[in-house]
C-alpha cells in the first residue's frame, strides 16, 4: 500500500466514522423532516442568489449584493464547474448504501459541497458587512452544511473543505468589490 492510498483510506475511514455516527445517534423523525427542508435552501444556491439580487435593488445594500454575487460566481466556476468533475469523488451512499435515504440520488460528484460553499460565501460576506444579518446567515449556513451530512450525500471532508473555500471566496469578493468601488469613486 502506498502512502497516498493509505492517506485516502484514512480519510474515508474518518468520513464514514462521522457519517455512521450521525445515522446511528442523530437520526429521528423530527430531523428526518427538517433536514430535507434545510438542505432545500441550499439547492443550486437559489436562496442566497435571491438574497443577493434583492440587495442589488437598494442603494444601502447594493455593495453587499455585489459582493455576494461575485462570491457565488467564484464558487460556481471554481468548485462546481472545475473541482467537482476534476476530483470526481463518488457520493457516500454510492460506496456505502444507507437505509431510508431521505433524498433522491444526486447526479454529480461529491467534492466539494455546492450547498455548503454557496451558503458560506453568502454568510461570510454578510458577517463581514453587517453582523445583524451575518450571524443568522452563518447559523443557517452551518445548518445547511450539517444537513448534507445528515442526508448522507456528502462526506465531512467535503463539507469542511467547502466551508474554507466558501469563506475564502467571500473574503476575496469583499476585497475585490471594495477595491473596485474605491477605483470608481475617484
Amino acid at each position: 500500500m502506498t502512502a497516498c492510498s493509505a492517506f485516502i483510506d484514512g480519510v474515508y475511514n474518518f468520513d464514514f466514522a462521522i457519517l455512521d455516527w450521525i445515522v446511528k445517534n442523530l437520526r429521528c423523525g423530527f430531523l428526518d423532516v427538517v433536514m430535507p427542508i434545510i438542505t432545500f435552501l441550499g439547492d443550486g444556491g437559489w436562496f442566497w442568489i435571491a438574497c443577493a439580487v434583492i440587495m442589488l435593488f437598494f442603494k444601502k445594500t447594493r455593495k453587499t449584493g455585489l459582493m455576494m454575487g461575485l462570491a457565488l460566481v467564484c464558487g460556481l466556476l471554481v468548485c462546481n464547474l472545475t473541482l467537482k468533475p476534476l476530483v470526481a469523488r463518488v457520493r457516500p451512499y454510492d460506496l456505502r448504501p444507507v437505509e431510508n435515504m431521505l433524498t433522491e440520488p444526486m447526479h454529480d460528484f461529491s467534492f466539494p459541497s455546492g450547498h455548503t460553499i454557496a451558503s458560506f460565501e453568502a454568510a461570510v460576506v454578510l458577517l463581514i458587512r453587517d453582523k445583524r444579518f451575518g450571524i443568522p446567515a452563518t447559523v443557517l449556513a452551518f445548518l445547511i452544511a450539517f444537513s448534507r451530512l445528515y442526508l448522507y450525500v456528502h462526506y465531512p471532508t467535503d463539507v469542511l473543505a467547502s466551508i474554507v473555500l466558501g469563506s475564502l471566496f467571500a473574503v476575496f469578493s469583499v476585497w475585490a468589490v471594495n477595491k473596485l468601488y474605491r477605483r470608481f469613486e475617484k
